[in-house]
């Protein structure tokens, strides 16, 4: 039976592109491993596997009497269904070491950079396995994905050297115009439902004993959602009442390089706690914020924690 390997729900770019990526390096060294999905993909992530080549992986939810690696995350709110009934073998990552535990050792290349794809092309330089043009493809719109294009903090020299080089054998000339390509497609939204939206790059993070979830919508234009916030706030407000203390949802110009946040909170105050900038009604403009993962989830750790 093949290992699994599978990033987290609500699959984005990174996540879908490392677990195929690492499907394939793991498979090379060895060990028969096929890349899943926990969810549908995102029209970004469709668009750059139809760009090269690549099929949607399939969707599978259960770890049960399975091997699994997981790839772009190690929460326990974000893993597959059962994982405790299955056997963890390793872990490729760029977040924060989350709260998955396994009962003996494992594989884990978890590294300070802005896209599980940077790990895993240093992965395969490290093996000395061969990449595929494809497969550097994917991985390469996955980092441009993650680092918003070299803007977000979480951008380091590491991400820039794989980009380079992943460029090169995937053929592609003009990183920046794919990039550009690929965000027009991730700013539609015309279309798509008020959950679609939310869901599209959403997580759920325990927060002191607290269920908080935080999605983030990356569009080319702001104004592009003008029409779409009402929708928003009351589709937050909704997953929010399904057992969560707050739900908010960034949406982020890209261009402007800031996001205005919509809330819904049983204690709007934490929002001033984590930010320091008081909310107008149920938003507040966080400026040069873009990062869910350095300059968001962090604020409101300590925010609860504190």
């Amino acid at each position: 039976m093949a290992i699994l390997v599978v990033g987290h729900k609500n699959p984005d770019t990174d996540t879908i592109a490392s677990a195929i990526a690492a499907a394939d390096l793991y498979t090379k060294r060895g060990m028969d491993a096929k890349a899943i999905s926990q969810g549908e993909i995102a029209p970004e992530t469709a668009f750059v596997l139809g760009k090269f080549g690549f099929s949607a992986p399939e969707i599978v939810t259960d770890a049960t009497d399975k091997q699994i690696i997981l790839v772009d995350h190690t929460d326990i709110s974000q893993t597959i269904d059962n994982l405790d009934k299955g056997e963890l073998v390793a872990v490729v990552d760029h977040h924060k070491l989350g709260d998955v535990t396994t009962s003996g050792p494992l594989e884990m290349w978890v590294w300070p950079v802005g896209c599980t794809g940077t790990v895993l092309k240093n992965m395969y330089d490290f093996y000395n396995v061969e990449m595929p043009a494809n497969v550097a493809g994917i991985l390469l719109c996955a980092i441009l994905s993650d680092t918003v294009m070299f803007k977000s903090v979480t951008t380091t020299d590491a991400d820039k050297v794989a980009v380079e080089a992943l460029a090169k054998i995937a053929g592609v000339a003009d990183v920046m115009a794919l990039g550009m390509e690929m965000f027009k497609v991730k700013s539609a939204v015309d279309g798509a439902t008020p959950t679609e939206l939310v869901f599209r790059d959403y997580k759920d993070f325990d927060m002191a004993g607290q269920k908080v979830g935080i999605g983030q919508l990356e569009v080319v234009d702001l104004s592009m959602l003008d029409a779409h916030k009402d929708a928003l706030q009351a589709e937050i407000e909704k997953v929010k009442a399904d057992g969560r203390h707050s739900v908010f949802l960034l949406l982020t110009d890209i261009m402007k390089e800031g996001s205005e946040m919509l809330i819904a909170s049983d204690d709007i105050s934490i929002v001033e706690k984590a930010f320091g900038i008081a909310p107008t009604g149920k938003s507040v403009y966080l400026d040069g914020v873009m990062s869910r993962k350095k300059q968001v989830a962090p604020n409101f750790i300590k925010a609860f924690e504190g």
